[in-house]
């Protein structure tokens, strides 16, 4: 049963440590803490959402608890715009904004209104960090804001002045907002670089004592799956898989979407290795022309070692179509087929190319590359568990290749290149960018080639940026949201550095 557990704030000027709640599991009581939070909340009530057994009663009064803070924060909010802007980031920070979804897009609809109607060259605040978190907050909700806000923080060379160089927090701010830049904003993305060297070297360490402990669903269904039995080259590696969506989507609406997710992405990972194992060319043919018929009895055609893996696609796809087709009325399964069937065709032209010793052009790889990363058939699934922004348009977007899902696995896919290119242990049969990029241009370094693919990711980044703007975005927030940390998620999930653990083993041992 959900529970909303409530606890106030006294008033605060600096950013502090404050223990702000509790959650319970079981018989236990357990205390955490947020640190470094926004801390302009004043007496706001901080809101989380926990499951326990309780009464009703209770239920019904946090439920009250929860509208009153709503009022408080419209009123709040009303009294001073910026400290409204501060309000929505620490909810943003404390994971709550499912909450208050009408009211952040009411305090940032408004507040985009307003700058829409004010001269460009005035701006209230004269503070960094308070520009910062305008413009960050703004585009990261699919807002357009001229980077032109920033033009009295740089010199007349176009760097940050030195009057707010000391100044961490508007550090932090400028860090986050230049993550967010388009195309043609050379400003913002130049001052990157330089804002990393002022950050580093005021860097001290932080240590985040966030445990979670939801694996054991997914553990339990990798083990009894068997997929495992019938591959015995295949990784196993369930705790890796169920990374992926459990920080991908960290709403609590979709605790059950996550688990359904680590199935269809586990499998993503199991017929690849399947396809780069070395199978024969004709095996991985009929094995696509199988899934392209969807009939169960197809692997009677099948070798043995393809049985398993066949089946359990079949079923763990049906399975997810009909969960979906259960909670939003509309069946998904031609569409999720059809993005199974596009990512076995870009294995099956990888596994010609390793057969026959081809190596392409690097933009002729790219262009099937995109597509064997798998993200775009996750994408897919999520898009339809999720339920929001289901129309006739977007399932039309969904059954092709939407910008979104393209340059959300571009990004995916030049940065495991890029970073997989230093791994001694990758397998001979996986591409690479870098490698058909240096065939094609035999002058070339390795050095540039790294520098040129880091060009790629950038502008890539800022295409990203752009198509979350929400005038050229038909798709609902909930889902632009995934696909941005399904990129961001990249540099976690592909870190190949032999020399020391990885970031994601840490993450990884956190789970156990």
């Amino acid at each position: 049963m959900v529970v909303l557990i409530l606890y106030s704030q006294y008033p605060r000027s600096e950013l502090e440590y404050n223990r702000i709640g509790h959650f319970v599991l079981g018989y236990d009581l357990y205390s955490f803490e947020y640190s470094r939070i926004e801390a302009n909340l004043n007496n706001i009530a901080v809101v989380k959402c926990f499951e326990a057994n309780t009464g009703e009663d209770l239920q019904t009064r946090h439920a009250k608890a929860l509208e009153e803070v709503k009022r408080e924060l419209a009123s709040k909010t009303r009294e001073n715009a910026h400290h409204g802007l501060s309000i929505v980031d620490s909810i943003h920070r404390l994971g709550i904004e499912h909450h208050f979804e009408e009211e952040i897009d009411t305090i940032l609809s408004r507040k985009h209104q307003m700058l829409k109607g004010q001269n460009k060259h005035r701006n209230d605040y004269q503070d960094l960090a308070e520009v910062a978190l305008q413009f960050r907050l703004l585009r990261q909700e699919g807002y357009y804001i001229h980077e032109d806000v920033f033009d009295k923080f740089w010199d007349k060379k176009g760097n940050l002045k030195q009057t707010f160089c000391d100044d961490v927090y508007g550090l932090i701010g400028l860090f986050e907002a230049s993550q967010l830049s388009i195309e043609g904003e050379d400003y913002l993305h130049g001052a990157e670089g330089s804002i990393r060297q002022y950050l580093n070297s005021w860097l001290s360490r932080f240590h985040d004592h966030h445990h979670v402990n939801v694996v054991a669903d997914s553990l339990r269904w990798w083990k009894d799956l068997g997929v495992q039995n019938d591959l015995k080259f295949s990784r196993d590696e369930p705790i890796k898989w169920y990374m992926w969506p459990m920080a991908c989507l960290p709403d609590p609406r979709f605790s059950e979407l996550r688990l359904e997710l680590t199935k269809p992405l586990s499998l993503v990972y199991i017929i690849d290795d399947m396809f780069d194992s070395g199978a024969s060319v004709d095996d991985l043919t009929l094995f696509t022309k199988a899934v392209k018929r969807w009939d169960v009895t197809a692997t009677e055609q099948l070798p043995d070692y393809m049985k398993g893996p066949f089946k359990a696609l079949y079923d763990v796809t049906n399975e997810f179509a009909f969960k979906a087709h259960i909670k939003h009325g509309l069946n998904p399964i031609s569409t999720l087929i059809k993005s199974w069937v596009r990512l076995l065709n870009a294995f099956l032209v990888e596994a010609k190319w390793f057969a026959l010793g081809h190596v392409p052009k690097a933009e002729e790889y790219l262009e099937n590359a995109v597509v064997s990363t798998g993200a775009h058939m996750i994408l897919v699934h999520a898009f339809f568990f999720m339920g929001e922004g289901i129309t006739e348009e977007t399932v039309t977007l969904m059954d092709g290749f939407p910008n979104i899902i393209f340059t959300t696995s571009k990004i995916v896919r030049l940065c495991d290149d890029l970073e997989g290119d230093q791994d001694v242990n990758r397998d001979g049969n996986d591409g690479s960018y870098l490698k058909c990029y240096m065939k094609e241009h035999p002058g070339v370094s390795v050095e540039q080639t790294r520098e040129h693919v880091n060009d790629l990711i950038s502008d890539a980044w800022k295409r990203l940026n752009k198509e979350c703007l929400r005038e050229a975005n038909p798709l609902p927030p909930s889902f632009t949201k995934l696909c941005l940390n399904a990129a961001r998620m990249v540099p976690l999930m592909y870190s190949y550095d032999s020399n020391s653990p990885s970031k994601l083993e840490e993450y990884v041992k956190s789970l156990l």
